[in-house]
Order: structure tokens, then sequence, then C-alpha cells
């Protein structure tokens, strides 16, 4: 049986799909079938009875029975005693209380009796007989009925006491009947069952040819890795396929998406880290041949060299720093989001701020918030904001940080952002001409959007009034933590 399960399951599925279908109408066909010649047995067992009841309503004459019982031939011979067969039978006998049966003489022949037929005998006419199957002294197939038996005494009909009636009829025409509707019912089964094979094959063929183009499209990218390939659907279209149709494409529009996002990472990237490295190979290159030469550096030049070095590198760490960050898998967020208090997170950022920013005057308003997210991940985009506000705030300026009802503000006094530039601050590697000049990768506000996204939230930027920009951040939370969670 296992055998045959695995060798089910190694067919194509259009192979699978004709079984079945072939399996369903043999069983829908052979169910019609058996229940066919059956209803087709019973009337034809019913016609037979109805005949053998109207035979055996005629009474005989005492004297003829009496011959007859007296005689008692076993097989038929003459037609002595032809009054007891009935016009439209062909077996006609009487049977004792012993079981004797008494053949009359124009029967066909003899037909067995039984305990059934003896438990006739005496009974009253009012009680009625029994019809069963039986066969004859050659082994033939009949349909007996046992009745009392009714004589005429004096002119008065009544039932005798020491012998029943028998008279059957051969089964052979209607056995013949049965059999042959059997067989056409089996041959039409059979017809039935190769047709609805061969439709099963033509409908799956049909059927799954969307499938056989979506196992071309796949193995196309698979070997060619082009992600523009689209399999047509019909717009009004809403079957498992065209969906899986659907989902196939979306899926591919996705990955070219996420290459091409790719692709402009790694270019950005290279280009962005290009600059501090050959920046980093000049001042290099100056200190060693420096020391190559013997032909020292002033010490106030090379402090400045020292410092640029330094400057320098930690521009670079900064840079991988955001990468990675960027470059990090959804999966691998997943395992780390907790309950964490907004209002610690943006204290922590607070005391950050004010160290990079001492000459600033930073006022905070914050109410108590909890979110759900990585700890790290809000921590840096806090910081990754404030840093912003600091980084471009005039020196002796204020910088206003508001947390109510979920929602962060952060609004800096600096020179703002042009109109024209607000779509494109959260882009990779993007800067606005003015703040090329100052440190930084572009990475952090894009940084900041993936986190807050990420929680489900949303963050803006926008030109403030009277010179400024203001940083709204809004995340789903509470300010209570959900009963029974650990935060952050």
């Amino acid at each position: 049986m296992r055998k045959l399960v695995r060798r089910y399951r190694s067919l194509p599925i259009r192979a699978r799909l004709a079984m079945l279908v072939a399996a369903a109408v043999a069983f829908a066909v052979a169910a019609v079938s058996v229940t066919c010649w059956f209803i087709v047995q019973g009337k034809l067992y019913d016609l037979v009875d109805e005949d053998l009841q109207k035979s055996s309503q005629r009474p005989v004459q005492a004297g003829q029975v009496l011959d007859l019982l007296t005689a008692c031939p076993q097989k038929p011979t003459d037609s002595t005693y032809s009054g007891l067969r009935a016009h439209d039978t062909v077996y006609s006998q009487l049977v004792k209380a012993d079981g004797t049966a008494c053949v009359s003489a124009d029967s066909t022949g003899v037909v067995r009796t039984t305990a059934a037929d003896r438990s006739v005998v005496g009974r009253d006419i009012g009680q009625g007989g029994i019809l069963r199957n039986g066969v004859d002294s050659e082994g033939n197939d009949v349909r007996v009925l046992t009745m009392p038996l009714i004589v005429i005494t004096n002119g008065v009909p009544r039932v005798y006491p020491d012998a029943a009636w028998m008279t059957a009829v051969p089964l052979r025409n209607t056995e013949k009947t049965l059999n042959e509707l059997a067989l056409v019912l089996l041959l039409v089964s059979g017809i039935g069952v190769l047709g609805a094979g061969a439709a099963g094959l033509a409908v799956a063929r049909a059927g799954l040819r969307p499938v056989d183009k979506l196992t071309e499209a796949v193995e196309h990218v698979a070997r060619t890795e082009d992600l523009t390939i689209r399999i047509p659907v019909e717009d009004d279209s809403e079957d498992e396929v065209a969906r899986l149709s659907r989902s196939f494409n979306s899926m591919t529009a996705s990955l070219a998406s996420s290459r091409e996002l790719q692709q402009q990472l790694i270019a950005d990237a290279g280009h962005e880290l290009r600059t501090p490295l050959t920046s980093l190979r000049t001042n290099i290159e100056l200190l060693t041949r420096s020391e190559e030469t013997g032909r020292p550096i002033p010490p106030a030049d090379r402090k400045a060299l020292l410092a640029s070095v330094k400057a320098q590198m930690t521009e670079l760490a900064s840079l991988i720093g955001d990468l990675q960050e960027l470059s990090r898998a959804e999966g691998q967020r997943g395992e780390r989001v907790q309950v964490v208090p907004l209002l610690d997170t943006v204290e922590a950022a607070l005391r950050r701020a004010r160290l990079r920013g001492p000459e600033l005057t930073i006022k905070a308003d914050l109410e108590p918030w909890y979110v759900r997210t990585e700890p790290s991940a809000l921590e840096r985009a806090v910081v990754n904001i404030l840093d912003n506000a600091v980084k471009f705030s005039p020196e002796g300026g204020t910088v206003e940080v508001r947390l109510t009802d979920g929602v962060l503000t952060v609004r800096d006094h600096g020179p703002g952002i042009l109109e024209d530039e607000l779509p494109y601050v959260f882009d990779r590697f993007w800067r606005s001409p003015s703040a090329r000049a100052l440190p930084g990768s572009g990475l952090g506000l894009s940084i900041v959007a993936r986190t807050v996204q990420q929680a489900g939230g949303e963050v803006t930027l926008t030109r403030a009034e009277g010179g400024g920009t203001v940083a709204t951040v809004r995340l789903p939370g509470a300010p209570m933590p959900p009963p029974g969670t650990t935060t952050a």
C-alpha cells in the first residue's frame, strides 16, 4: 500500500488529477449501475410474482386432488391430472405434510420442496402463501409460490387440509435479462470511466497550463536571473491560478526593486567610502614619505595631519556602522523586539546630545510612552534626529524636544530645509548641498525612517515657522506598559 502511495505521489499532478476524476466517475457510475440493476431485478421479480399470484387463484375439483394424491407421481407422466395445471405456469404439483411432491402430468418438471412449503399445508386461506426462489430436480432456478389448496366439494370451495399447491416458473429468461443488463452496464461503465479519465486529463492540461507558464517563468528566472519576466493575467480573473500568477509577478517586481536598491546602495557606498579612504591614503602617504626621506613634518602640521586621520577614521567607522544597520535583514530584528519606554530612550539620547553640543540649550518636555520595537534601533534613531538638530543649530541656539501621546517632536533653529529638498531627506546618502561640508554619511535619516516604519509609526521633516526644522515621529503604543510584559 505504501508503495502505491509513493508511486501515486511521484506522478505528475495532471496524471493525479486525471486519476482522481476517473476514480470519482467510476465510483458514481458503479453506484448508479448497481442501483439500476437491483431496481430492474426487483421489477422483474415483481412481474413474475404477480403472474404466479394470478395463476394460483383457480380452485380445483376434489376428485382430481384425490386422484393425484393417491397416485402421487414423482414426475410428469400423462395428462390425467391436467386440471391442476394453471394456464400460465410451467411447474405444478401438490406437496404433502411430509414434504412429498405429487407432480401434475403436464408439469415441466419437479420443484424441490422445503420446510417452508410444508408449513403452508392446512393453512387458512387468509394467511396466504409464500414466495421464494428454488430449484427443480435438474438444478434449474425457479420462482416458487406455495399456497393453501382450495378444492370444490359439493360445489363449495374449501381449504384442503392434507396438501398445498405449488406453482413455479423458470427464471432462465429473467436471469438472462439481468445478466445482459449487467453486461451492458459494465460496458457503459467502462466506457464512461475511460472517457472520464481522458476528459480529466484534458481538463487537467487546460487548467494547469497557467501553472506550466509559471514553472517556465520560475525556471527562466533561476537560469538567467532575469527578474523582468511577467506572467500575463486577465484583469477580471480571480481564480487560484490567477492569484498565484499575480503573487509571482509581485514577488519578481519586489525582487527586482530590491536588487536595484541593493545595487544602488553598493554604488553609493562605494562612492561615499572612496572620499575618506582617498583622504586617509593621502595623509598616510605624507607621513610615510616623511619617515622615508628623513624630512620631518612641522609639529603643528603633523598634529593637524593626525587629527585629520583620526576624524576620517571616525567618519569611516560611522559610515560602515550605518551600512551594517541598513543591510540587516528583517528576520534578524524580530527576535529582539520588546516593549521599550520611549521616555528613557529619549532621555538617554538627550544626554549624548548635550555632550555633543555643550554650547546649545536643549529644552525637553517629556511624558511616559511605551512602544514595541528593538531598543537599540530606537535609541539610534532618536540619537540621529537629535544629532541633526545639534549639527545644524547655530552656536548658542536652542533645541526643543517634546514627547506627548507617542508623538516626539524635535525643533531646531538652524537654516532649515528647502521645500524642494524635503522629498529626498530620507533617501540613502542624500545630503543637502549646503550640508555636504559637514561631517556625516547621509544615512542617518534613512535609518530613522526604517526604524520608525518597522515599529509601525511614521516620521516627517517640515520647515518650522521662524526658521529651523521640525522632526516629528509618531509611534503606536500606550502611556503604560501592557500587563505582564518586561520593559527594556
